[in-house]
């Protein structure tokens, strides 16, 4: 049934009167954002999606539409690269991914599904379960190249809490070679075999924890291990869903 005429003319004054209420709000957003650094305030631009879902750099064609890296940013807000002081990266204590494409670390069957479970790993807006896996310090350390990270956020580690063992995939190994990034081609990296280093697993990490000295013994060999094979320093680390329950190492902002 076509609409009438009448419903035509309240759509459109409906559409005029929510344009009014936010035309205060609407303008060059590069200049605003560019003047609010020369005003020396902070400035803090926040990405989604992994590196391996970027447009130019990831496993196509199971990317996103867009830029995911750092420098993505930049030409997002309409600023300059020389603008950012500092890019911090955020990793997972395990891997996920959402749809299709190569996954070396996942886990399959039950053990991904409990991951799954524990970590809450179902998307916010369409519930849909993501893919679940062992940390891939192969895929991190090509992020760290790609968007030139200074420092890392490591989040979920409590989530590792409830298995009694933890792996993380230190490097690929493809047709005899050991690779310490995926290789470019998406169906290499579907057929290249992780290299694990296996850690014991731990019970309920402190919530009050302040420094990582204050985490049982293996997650704080699992946390500097990660540090020092992705190549930067953590600066935050979260050992529960809340946000008090955050170990701050570092701001990046100082």
């Amino acid at each position: 049934m076509a609409p009438s005429d009448k419903d035509i003319t309240k759509w459109i004054d409906d559409v005029l009167a929510a344009g009014d209420k936010l035309r205060p709000y609407t303008g060059d957003a590069g200049r605003h954002v560019a003047g609010a650094i020369q005003a020396g305030k902070h400035v803090l631009f926040e990405g989604a999606q992994g590196c391996l879902l970027d447009l130019d750099h990831g496993t196509y064609p199971y990317v996103t539409s867009s830029s995911t890296i750092a420098a993505g940013a930049c030409q997002s807000a309409g600023i300059g690269p020389t603008q950012i002081d500092a890019v911090v990266g955020i990793t997972k204590a395990y891997a996920t991914r959402v749809g299709e494409g190569p996954f070396p670390t996942e886990i399959p069957g039950e053990a991904g599904d409990r991951l799954r479970t524990a970590g809450g790993e179902f998307g916010a807006t369409t519930g849909r379960p993501r893919r679940c896996g062992w940390l891939d310090l192969p895929a991190l350390r090509m992020g760290v190249r790609l968007s030139g990270m200074s420092s890392l956020a490591l989040t979920k580690l409590d989530v590792l809490g409830a298995l009694g063992e933890v792996s993380v995939c230190v490097a690929y190994k493809l047709d005899g070679k050991e690779l310490d990034e995926p290789p470019t081609d998406p169906e290499d990296i579907a057929r290249a075999e992780p290299v694990y280093a296996k850690f014991p697993g731990w019970d309920r990490l402190p919530s009050e924890a302040h420094d990582v000295t204050d985490l049982p013994a293996p997650a704080r060999a699992y946390v500097e291990t990660i540090e020092r094979m992705a190549g930067v320093p953590f600066c935050l680390v979260s050992v529960g869903p809340d946000r008090t329950e955050t170990i701050r190492l570092s701001d990046p902002f100082a």
